[in-house]
Protein backbone atom coordinates (compact mmCIF):
# COMPACT_ATOMS: atom_id res chain seq x y z
CA UNK A 1 0.00 0.00 0.00
CA UNK A 2 1.54 3.29 -1.17
CA UNK A 3 0.63 6.52 0.57
CA UNK A 4 1.39 10.07 -0.59
CA UNK A 5 1.47 12.84 2.03
CA UNK A 6 2.30 16.50 1.59
CA UNK A 7 1.88 19.71 3.59
CA UNK A 8 2.43 23.17 2.13
CA UNK A 9 2.34 26.66 3.61
CA UNK A 10 2.72 30.18 2.24
CA UNK A 11 6.43 30.78 2.90
CA UNK A 12 7.52 32.40 -0.37
CA UNK A 13 10.06 35.19 0.19
CA UNK A 14 8.30 37.55 -2.26
CA UNK A 15 5.08 37.23 -0.22
CA UNK A 16 6.87 37.93 3.05
CA UNK A 17 8.50 41.04 1.53
CA UNK A 18 5.13 42.35 0.28
CA UNK A 19 3.53 41.81 3.69
CA UNK A 20 6.40 43.53 5.50
CA UNK A 21 6.16 46.53 3.17
CA UNK A 22 2.37 46.61 3.64
CA UNK A 23 2.87 46.72 7.42
CA UNK A 24 5.79 49.17 7.49
CA UNK A 25 3.85 51.88 5.63
CA UNK A 26 0.99 52.31 8.13
CA UNK A 27 3.34 51.93 11.10
CA UNK A 28 5.75 54.61 9.84
CA UNK A 29 2.97 57.05 8.97
CA UNK A 30 1.30 56.34 12.30
CA UNK A 31 4.45 57.02 14.29
CA UNK A 32 5.23 60.13 12.23
CA UNK A 33 1.66 61.38 12.70
CA UNK A 34 1.77 60.85 16.45
CA UNK A 35 5.13 62.67 16.70
CA UNK A 36 3.66 65.56 14.64
CA UNK A 37 0.65 65.81 16.95
CA UNK A 38 2.54 65.53 20.23
CA UNK A 39 5.52 67.77 19.54
CA UNK A 40 4.32 70.15 16.83
CA UNK A 41 0.63 70.18 17.80
CA UNK A 42 -0.41 69.91 14.16
CA UNK A 43 -1.93 67.10 12.13
CA UNK A 44 0.09 65.19 9.52
CA UNK A 45 -1.08 66.07 5.99
CA UNK A 46 -3.99 68.13 4.65
CA UNK A 47 -6.62 65.50 5.43
CA UNK A 48 -5.21 63.33 8.17
CA UNK A 49 -6.69 59.97 9.08
CA UNK A 50 -7.87 59.80 12.66
CA UNK A 51 -5.71 57.96 15.15
CA UNK A 52 -8.48 55.39 15.52
CA UNK A 53 -8.70 54.90 11.75
CA UNK A 54 -4.94 54.42 11.50
CA UNK A 55 -4.93 51.93 14.37
CA UNK A 56 -7.81 49.97 12.86
CA UNK A 57 -6.13 49.92 9.43
CA UNK A 58 -2.82 48.76 10.93
CA UNK A 59 -4.61 46.10 13.02
CA UNK A 60 -6.47 44.79 9.95
CA UNK A 61 -3.22 44.61 7.94
CA UNK A 62 -1.51 42.78 10.82
CA UNK A 63 -4.39 40.28 11.11
CA UNK A 64 -4.35 39.70 7.34
CA UNK A 65 -0.59 39.11 7.45
CA UNK A 66 -0.92 36.59 10.27
CA UNK A 67 -3.85 34.86 8.55
CA UNK A 68 -1.76 34.26 5.41
CA UNK A 69 0.68 32.20 7.47
CA UNK A 70 -2.10 30.12 9.04
CA UNK A 71 -3.10 28.70 5.64
CA UNK A 72 -1.96 25.13 5.10
CA UNK A 73 -2.66 22.71 2.25
CA UNK A 74 -2.57 19.06 3.29
CA UNK A 75 -2.83 16.29 0.70
CA UNK A 76 -2.96 12.55 1.22
CA UNK A 77 -3.46 9.81 -1.38
CA UNK A 78 -4.12 6.25 -0.25
CA UNK A 79 -6.20 3.16 -1.12
CA UNK A 80 -9.44 4.92 -0.09
CA UNK A 81 -8.94 7.95 -2.33
CA UNK A 82 -7.55 11.48 -2.28
CA UNK A 83 -7.84 13.50 0.90
CA UNK A 84 -7.21 17.23 1.15
CA UNK A 85 -7.58 20.10 3.57
CA UNK A 86 -7.07 23.80 2.94
CA UNK A 87 -6.95 25.09 6.50
CA UNK A 88 -8.59 27.37 7.79
CA UNK A 89 -11.23 27.06 5.05
CA UNK A 90 -11.62 23.33 5.73
CA UNK A 91 -11.37 22.29 9.36
CA UNK A 92 -11.01 18.59 8.53
CA UNK A 93 -9.76 16.46 5.67
CA UNK A 94 -12.14 16.17 2.71
CA UNK A 95 -12.15 12.74 1.06
CA UNK A 96 -12.68 12.03 -2.61
CA UNK A 97 -13.22 8.31 -3.12
CA UNK A 98 -11.68 6.62 -6.14
CA UNK A 99 -15.20 5.70 -7.31
CA UNK A 100 -16.04 9.43 -7.72
CA UNK A 101 -13.04 10.12 -9.97
CA UNK A 102 -13.13 9.83 -13.76
CA UNK A 103 -9.45 10.74 -14.29
CA UNK A 104 -6.45 11.73 -12.15
CA UNK A 105 -3.07 12.92 -13.38
CA UNK A 106 -0.21 15.23 -12.46
CA UNK A 107 0.17 18.23 -14.75
CA UNK A 108 1.88 21.59 -15.15
CA UNK A 109 -0.49 24.55 -15.03
CA UNK A 110 -0.36 28.35 -15.15
CA UNK A 111 -1.51 29.60 -11.72
CA UNK A 112 -2.13 33.22 -12.74
CA UNK A 113 -3.81 32.78 -16.11
CA UNK A 114 -5.75 29.59 -15.34
CA UNK A 115 -6.89 30.30 -11.78
CA UNK A 116 -5.96 33.90 -10.97
CA UNK A 117 -3.16 33.03 -8.57
CA UNK A 118 -2.63 30.83 -5.55
CA UNK A 119 -4.95 29.87 -2.72
CA UNK A 120 -8.49 28.50 -2.91
CA UNK A 121 -9.32 29.53 -6.48
CA UNK A 122 -11.81 29.00 -9.30
CA UNK A 123 -11.45 29.70 -12.99
CA UNK A 124 -10.14 33.18 -13.78
CA UNK A 125 -11.80 35.67 -16.18
CA UNK A 126 -14.63 33.31 -17.05
CA UNK A 127 -12.26 30.34 -17.27
CA UNK A 128 -14.76 28.19 -15.33
CA UNK A 129 -14.00 25.12 -17.46
CA UNK A 130 -10.75 24.71 -15.51
CA UNK A 131 -12.65 24.01 -12.30
CA UNK A 132 -11.30 24.85 -8.87
CA UNK A 133 -7.74 24.89 -7.59
CA UNK A 134 -6.18 24.56 -4.15
CA UNK A 135 -2.57 25.64 -4.39
CA UNK A 136 0.11 27.27 -2.29
CA UNK A 137 3.10 27.58 -4.60
CA UNK A 138 4.61 26.25 -7.77
CA UNK A 139 2.97 25.23 -11.03
CA UNK A 140 2.52 21.46 -10.68
CA UNK A 141 -0.77 19.97 -9.58
CA UNK A 142 -2.82 16.82 -9.26
CA UNK A 143 -5.65 17.33 -11.77
CA UNK A 144 -8.85 15.50 -10.86
CA UNK A 145 -11.84 15.12 -13.15
CA UNK A 146 -14.98 13.85 -11.48
CA UNK A 147 -17.71 11.69 -12.95
CA UNK A 148 -20.16 14.57 -12.42
CA UNK A 149 -18.07 16.80 -14.73
CA UNK A 150 -16.42 18.97 -12.05
CA UNK A 151 -12.66 19.47 -11.88
CA UNK A 152 -10.27 20.09 -9.02
CA UNK A 153 -6.55 20.79 -9.13
CA UNK A 154 -4.54 20.26 -5.93
CA UNK A 155 -1.09 21.83 -6.03
CA UNK A 156 1.95 19.73 -5.21
CA UNK A 157 5.68 20.23 -4.88
CA UNK A 158 6.31 16.48 -5.03
CA UNK A 159 5.64 15.75 -8.70
CA UNK A 160 7.44 12.39 -9.05
CA UNK A 161 6.06 10.98 -5.81
CA UNK A 162 2.49 12.06 -6.68
CA UNK A 163 2.75 10.51 -10.15
CA UNK A 164 4.04 7.24 -8.70
CA UNK A 165 1.23 6.93 -6.15
CA UNK A 166 -1.46 7.89 -8.69
CA UNK A 167 -0.16 5.20 -11.05
CA UNK A 168 -0.49 2.67 -8.22
CA UNK A 169 -4.19 3.48 -7.77
CA UNK A 170 -5.21 3.98 -11.45
CA UNK A 171 -6.94 0.58 -11.36
CA UNK A 172 -9.31 1.91 -8.66
CA UNK A 173 -10.64 4.59 -11.03
CA UNK A 174 -13.65 2.88 -12.59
Amino acid sequence: MKVFKEEQRFTQSWLIIILIIALIGPLCFGIYGIVQQIFLKKPFGDQPMSDTGLLVFTFVMLCFSILIFLFKLTTKIDEIGIHYQFYPIHFSLKTIKWSEIKAARVRTYLPLSEFGGWGFRSGFFGNKGKGKALNISGDIGIQLEFKNGNKLLIGTLKEAEAKSVLETYQNKII
